[in-house]
C-alpha cells in the first residue's frame, strides 16, 4: 500500500477521534451550567461521569471482539453512528436521571472508538511507527478535548447550553461516508496484515495481558483528572468565570497533543538504535512517569498561569506515557487480536473513571484538590513497576 494511503487511514481516525471527544467533553466543559441547571453537587457530577465509566468499561471487550469479528470498516461506521445519536438526545434531557442515561449509552458506543484505532494502527502502519500513530491518534482526542471549551460555551452563551450537545452529535454523521470513501481506496490493508498465531485461549491464559489493564487503572488517573476536572479547578480552586476558562482550558489537551508526539517519537528514536520495541516504550513510560510526580505541586502554584502550566506539564507527560502503553499489547500480540487487546485498555480506564470519579467529587467537596493531586502523582510511576515486575519486555 502507497505511504500516503497509510497516513490518510489514520488521518481519518484522528478526525473521528476528535468527535469522539468532543462529545464526550462538551458536558465537562459545561458542567458549571448544568451543575446549576439540575441542581447537581459535585459528587452528583461524579457520578454521571461514573453513568459513562461503568458502560463504556463493561462494553469495551465486546467491543473490541465485535471489531475483530466484523472488521474495521463495518464495525467503527456503527459505533460512531451511535454515539452521534446519543449525542443529540443529550440534548433533549431534563434532569439527572435523563443526563445519566444518555451518558450511560454514550460509554457503550464510544467503547469502539480507541480500539477502532488501534486495530487501524497495526493493519496500516510499521512496528516502528506504532506509537508515533497512537500519538497523532490522540491528537484527535486531545484535540476534541481542546475544541470543546470555546465551541460549547460559545454556543451555550448564544443558543443555549443544549445546542452545544445538538450540534457536536449531527457532526458525527458527516464522518461515516468520510471514512468509507477513504476505506475503498485502501481495501487490501487486512490482506496485507502479518498472521499472529495468538488464539483466544492463549491470549486469556498470558499474564502479561492482565498487567497492561492494571497499569492503564493505575497510570491514567492522571488523565482522567485533567480530561473532566480542569474547568471545574479553574472555576472552583483559582476563582475563574466561566467564561474565563474557555481559552485556559483548552491549554492542557494542546500539550496532551505535544505529548503524545513526543512519547511516541522518542520510542521510534529508540527502536532505530537498536532498542526493543517493548522495551523502548518502557524507557518513555519510565521517564514520564518521574516528571508526573510534579502534578502534587499544582495546587502550590502561587497564580492561575503557573498552575495551568503545571497542568500542562502533567498532561503533556502522562499522554507521553499513555501512547507507549497502549501500543505494546499490539506489539506483542498482533493485528488479529489487536482491537479486543486495546479494548481491554479501554475497559480498564472505564473501570477507573466509574471509581474514580465520585471519589475525586467526594474528596473536592470536602477537602479541594490538593489530595487528589498527591494521589494521581506517584501513581503512573507505580505503574511502570507493576509492568517491570510482571516483565512485559520477554518474548512470547
Amino acid at each position: 500500500m502507497r505511504r500516503s494511503l497509510r497516513w490518510w487511514v489514520l488521518g481519518a481516525f484522528v478526525l473521528s477521534g476528535a468527535l469522539n471527544y468532543l462529545d464526550r467533553q462538551v458536558l465537562a466543559a459545561l458542567a458549571p451550567l448544568l451543575r446549576a441547571e439540575f441542581h447537581l453537587s459535585n459528587a452528583d457530577y461524579g457520578l454521571v461521569l461514573a453513568a459513562f465509566s461503568v458502560t463504556y468499561a463493561a462494553s469495551a471487550p465486546l467491543a473490541g471482539l465485535f471489531l475483530d469479528r466484523v472488521g474495521l470498516n463495518r464495525g467503527v461506521s456503527a459505533a460512531v453512528g451511535l454515539w452521534s445519536l446519543v449525542g443529540v438526545a443529550t440534548a433533549l434531557t431534563k434532569g439527572l436521571g435523563g443526563l445519566m442515561a444518555c451518558r450511560a449509552w454514550l460509554g457503550v458506543a464510544e467503547a469502539a472508538g480507541v480500539p477502532a484505532s488501534g486495530k487501524a494502527i497495526i493493519l496500516y502502519l510499521k512496528p516502528q511507527e506504532r506509537a508515533l500513530g497512537h500519538a497523532i491518534s490522540q491528537i484527535g482526542l486531545s484535540t476534541g478535548a481542546m475544541i470543546a471549551p470555546p465551541l460549547a460555551v460559545g454556543l451555550a452563551a448564544r443558543y443555549g447550553w443544549r445546542s452545544a450537545f445538538l450540534v457536536t452529535g449531527l457532526a458525527g454523521f458527516l464522518w461515516i461516508p468520510f471514512w468509507n470513501w477513504i476505506a475503498r481506496k485502501a481495501p487490501a490493508a487486512a490482506d496485507q496484515a502479518p498472521r499472529d498465531t495468538w488464539s483466544l485461549r492463549q491470549l486469556l491464559a498470558d499474564r502479561r495481558l492482565w498487567l497492561f489493564p492494571l497499569a492503564t487503572i493505575l497510570g491514567m488517573t492522571v488523565y482522567s483528572l485533567w480530561s473532566n476536572w480542569t474547568t471545574l479547578y479553574l472555576v472552583q480552586e483559582r476563582g475563574l468565570k466561566l467564561e474565563q476558562t474557555a481559552w485556559l482550558a483548552a491549554l492542557p489537551p494542546v500539550a496532551a497533543n505535544l505529548g503524545g508526539v513526543a512519547g511516541g517519537w522518542l520510542s521510534l528514536r529508540w527502536m532505530k538504535n537498536g532498542t526493543a520495541a517493548v522495551a523502548a516504550r518502557m524507557r518513555v513510560c519510565l521517564a514520564a512517569a518521574l516528571i508526573v510526580l510534579l502534578t502534587a505541586a499544582i495546587p502550590l502554584a502561587p497564580g492561575v498561569l503557573l498552575a495551568a502550566a503545571g497542568i500542562c506539564l502533567s498532561f503533556f507527560c502522562v499522554s507521553a506515557w499513555s501512547v507507549n502503553l497502549y501500543t505494546m499489547p499490539l506489539d506483542i500480540y498482533g493485528p488479529s487480536r489487536a482491537a479486543f487487546t486495546t479494548s481491554l485498555l479501554v475497559g480498564a480506564y472505564g473501570v477507573m473513571q466509574a471509581v474514580f470519579s465520585p471519589v475525586i467529587g467526594a474528596l473536592v467537596d470536602r477537602w479541594g484538590f490538593a489530595p487528589v493531586c498527591t494521589l494521581v502523582s506517584v501513581l503512573p510511576l507505580a505503574a511502570w513497576g507493576l509492568l517491570r515486575w510482571g516483565k512485559v519486555e520477554r518474548s512470547r
